[in-house]
């Protein structure tokens, strides 16, 4: 058997890819976007209240899947646990929430 025969017959190692710095930059330049956007309406004279807490809370909520997803590296596997976790702590507050309005309410 030839050496280039057993180079051949051995089994293919595949490397582990790791996220690049430019993932990284594109998506500090998305949250740097998503703040300019959120900034800009707020200072902005003359728009209607309404629109500007709409805009607001998108660019918030946009900001938070992009800080769990890239920075907390939340969209990798085996993150469930602290997902689920995440998710009974924002259903808890929630509740917590609607709880205290129908108290100070009623």
């Amino acid at each position: 058997m030839s050496a280039q025969d057993k180079t051949d017959q051995q089994p293919v190692k595949h490397r582990h890819r790791t996220e690049g710095p430019q993932k990284h930059v594109v998506v500090f330049i998305f949250s740097i976007i998503l703040t300019l956007i959120a900034f800009a309406a707020a200072s902005a004279g003359g728009v209607n209240t309404t629109f500007t807490i709409i805009i607001l809370l998108v660019m918030a909520i946009l900001q938070v899947f992009v800080q769990l997803g890239y920075w907390m590296h939340m969209k990798d596997k085996g993150h469930l646990m602290p997902i689920l976790f995440m998710a009974f702590g924002f259903f808890v507050a929630f509740t917590c929430i609607i709880m205290a309005l129908y108290w100070v309410w009623w």
